[in-house]
Formats: structure tokens, sequence, C-alpha cells
């Protein structure tokens, strides 16, 4: 028999966004049903950020005879034994689903529902014998890896980040399509854990971030034994004996490279397959993507739609600000818009790239030339001398008057150190707080502080300031 459910709020896809909204909904006395037909948590617990993070913590750990031989300690070669890197991941990814899990979501009173949904019409969804006809949808699907259509794809055995974590051997030879955040971030952790790794970008290594910020990564990846293959196409592929062999054109010279193992690391697709989007009235554009308003209602007003199903940045820290502005305006009928102009984003390499607001090519593009970059480089600054972390550098963006537009800093810990960037962009703040906060010492945050004083710099020391301070000595 079909069951049917009026909720308040109909929840499709229980990952981060989903899991959010479901939560904050049910303990604000919305009656709320959650329908996920994979696992709980989705991509950020089970593909994503958790065990892309933990792998990353492994191989760091690998390079602890390399890193302590800067200041003066020796240890043996470390032997990795990969099972037991897998085991670390999954174990990480264990400890935290309870949080995620069927259990807690029913505990707070929420109907969780495993199964694939799809609407029937534009206020009916149904699954697996459940039909749901209530005030609010969220569809909260997420996104997967997109595969491009490269010649001989179909016939050449590759992963993606949904399942290279299964992997229980390590790659003799990764080969790795994609130079973003993915890319980088996994290329590396292969890197550090023994394997050989090779990077294929059509355009340069993390083609959206300051170029200035690569460059500090480029040359640590290189140091890392990882090969770089910027600015190539990719022309055909296909398996080669218990490995595959990748074609690309580079600089009008075509090459083949051999490896064990390929990653496609190639961007982000929305998940909107089966839903019945059709049935519910709900458009997309023509680049495949919901057609959403800045309050994120579908052309269905009653769909709304976060995290990364809606087409923006693809972040975990954005699906929970998404679930926010969601929550406003369907439980509560508050006009909330959503807005990304101070959403930071973090690779978590090593060295670590973070930013938020405008880059200089940005900010000058909608400013002109009243932008001023405030540069500090990592090798003035005391504490990463004493920790042999030099390489790196802030850089802050500001308009004539002195008002953050954005930050960007590589380097160790940037991820920690953009915090207060991201609330100056946030905020619209000037450099001058920053400038005048007392910063302990010696802190890798004190890059922050020059960085905004050196704002001050050309009227501090300027000839008019001389003059001031002379006549003033002349007064006693």
């Amino acid at each position: 028999m079909t069951q049917t459910l009026t909720p308040d709020l109909c929840v499709i896809g229980a990952g981060s966004a989903g899991l959010a909204v479901a939560a904050g909904a049910q303990q604000m006395g919305a009656d709320t049903v959650l329908i996920e037909k994979h696992k709980m948590g989705g991509d950020c617990l089970n593909t994503g950020c958790v065990p892309s993070k933990a792998l990353l913590a492994a191989g760091k750990a690998a390079q602890l005879d390399r890193l302590a031989a800067k200041y003066g300690v020796s240890y043996a070669p470390p032997r990795v034994d990969f099972a037991a890197v897998n085991r670390h991941v999954h174990d990480v990814i264990a400890g935290i689903a309870p949080h995620d899990s069927v259990e807690r979501f029913e505990g707070l009173g929420v109907r969780v529902v495993q199964a694939a949904g799809a609407f029937d019409d534009p206020r009916t969804l149904s699954a697996d014998g459940v039909r749901v006809r209530p005030r609010r949808f969220v569809l909260a699907t997420g996104s997967t890896a997109a595969v491009p259509p490269i010649p001989g794809i179909e016939r050449t055995p590759y992963l993606t980040n949904e399942t290279v974590f299964d992997l229980t051997e390590r790659p003799e030879h990764l080969i790795v399509l994609g130079g973003g955040p993915i890319g980088t971030e996994l290329g590396q952790a292969f890197a550090h854990l023994g394997a050989k790794v090779s990077i294929v970008e059509m355009a340069r290594l993390l083609p959206r971030d300051d170029a200035d910020m690569v460059d500090v990564l480029r040359t640590q990846l290189r140091a890392d034994g990882v090969e770089l293959y910027e600015g190539a196409r990719v022309t055909g592929m296909a398996a080669q004996g218990n490995g595959v062999a990748v074609d690309i054109a580079r600089d009008g010279q075509a090459e083949r490279l051999t490896g064990s193992h390929l990653l496609i690391a190639a961007g982000r697709k929305s998940t909107l397959d089966g839903l019945g989007l059709e049935a519910a009235g709900i458009a997309c554009g023509t680049d495949g993507r919901l057609q959403l308003d800045q309050r994120l209602r579908t052309s269905n007003k009653r769909v709304f739609a976060a995290g990364d199903v809606a087409g923006g940045p693809q972040f975990t820290h954005v699906a929970g600000y998404h679930a926010g502005i969601v929550i406003k305006n369907a439980l509560f009928r508050i006009p909330a818009k959503a807005d990304h102009a101070s959403v930071p984003q973090v690779t978590y390499t090593s060295p670590e790239i973070a930013s938020v607001g405008l880059s200089e090519t940005a900010a000058r593009a909608r400013h002109g030339d009243k932008v001023r970059p405030l540069t500090w480089p990592f090798a003035d600054n005391d504490r990463a001398r004493a920790e042999r972390a030099t390489d790196g550098l802030i850089r802050v963006v500001v308009d004539a008057k002195g008002r953050v537009l954005g930050a960007a800093i590589a380097g160790a810990h940037a991820g920690e150190l953009i915090y207060p960037w991201i609330l100056a962009v946030q905020r619209r703040e000037k450099v001058g707080g920053i400038a005048q906060m007392i910063a302990p010492y010696p802190t890798f945050g004190e890059v922050s502080k020059r960085a905004a004083g050196s704002f001050y710099t050309p009227s501090l020391f300027s000839r008019r300031t001389r003059r001031i301070v002379r006549l003033l000595a002349k007064l006693g």
C-alpha cells in the first residue's frame, strides 16, 4: 500500500546541505521528511572532504623523515602500508558517520526514507511506496564527478573521487586528469605516500587562483616529484596491459603517458537524473543547471535547492550557508538571498592556498587603478623562519580608501590564516582594524597584520611626516 505523508518540508538528499536543512528544520518545529537513495552524509563524508583530508594527513606523516631533516633530526625512511592507510581513511569516515546517521536523524524526529525519489507532479514526490506532499521541497542531491567525452574513455578503466578511496594497494603510477583542487590534493597525497604521479591540466594548475599563489604550490609539487603537464589537451586514452595510456597534445607536440591508474578529476556536475524535474515544473538552463533565483528557489516556487546541486561554489561550507538561506525562506518566509561574495575557498595541499573575495585581477577589472595589492612574504615572518616554512605569501586587495576587496594566502596554515579576511570582506571593513591589532609574537598570523600595515607605509614614512616630526622637535 502507498503511504502518503504531508510534512512541512521534504528534503531530497542527505549530504551536507540536506542534513543541515533537515536537522535545523525539525528542531525548529517543522515536520520533516528526508529522502536518501545512497549513503547518509553524501559526498563530503564518504567520497570527498573527509576521506581526502584523511589521506592528505597520512601523506604528510609519510614525509616526516624529509621534513625533520630541516631541523637536524633524522628518521629512518618510512614504510607505507597502503592497506593500513586505507583503513585509516575509512576509520575516520566511520568516526564521523554517526553524526550523519539515520538513527540520529530519526532520533531528532525526522522521517528518513532510504530510497530514490522522483516527482510525480509539482507538489508530489514518490519514493519506495511513500508519497510525499509537503508545503515545501528542498533539492539537495549534490554533485558527481564529471567525466569528459575523451576518445577511448569508455574502454579505459578509471577512478573518480567516488572510487579512489577504495584502493587498498598503492598505485605505481597515478595519472590525474585535472589540476583543480581535487586533482592537486589527491595527486600530492599519493605522491607523498610513494606513488609516481602525473597531473595533466588543460589550462594551468588551479586556474581560478592567484597565479603567484599557485607558483608557490607548483614549486612544492615539483619538489615532491609530481610531473606537471599544464596547457595539455587530452586527445585519447586506452587500456594498456594492466594499466592505462593517455595521449596528450602540448605546445603542438603529441605525447603518450603510461601509468598503472587513471584518476578523473575534471570538474563536477549537478546530480539531477531521475528526479522527474519536468513533471515538477522545474526548469534547467542550456548548461543543464537548475535555474534559481537569489532566494535559491527553482521555477517551481515550492522547491528550493541547496549545496552543490544549486550550481554555485561547491564547498561543504556553502552547503551549510545555503541551508540557512533555505530555512529562512521555507519556514519563516523571510526573503533571504544568497550572496557568495565572501565565500572562502581552500585547497588543502602542502602548502595550502586560501582565498576570499576578489583577486587582484578581478578587482582591477571592477575598480580600475584604484586597487592596491598589499603583499607580505612568509620569509619575513619569524615564526615561519623558526619552522622552516618560509615558502609562501599573503596578498590583500584593497581600494583607495583601504576597504578590503579580497585576500589570498599561500603557505603553511593558509586555511586558518584566511579567517580575519573573510570577516573583513563580508563586513566591507577597512584594513585599519587588522593593522592596529596587537598580534602575539611569534605567530604565522602576523603576516596579516604586516600586510594590512603596509597600506599605511607610504604616508607614515613620507616627507610630510618627516617635516612634521622635525617641526615638533623644534618646539621642544
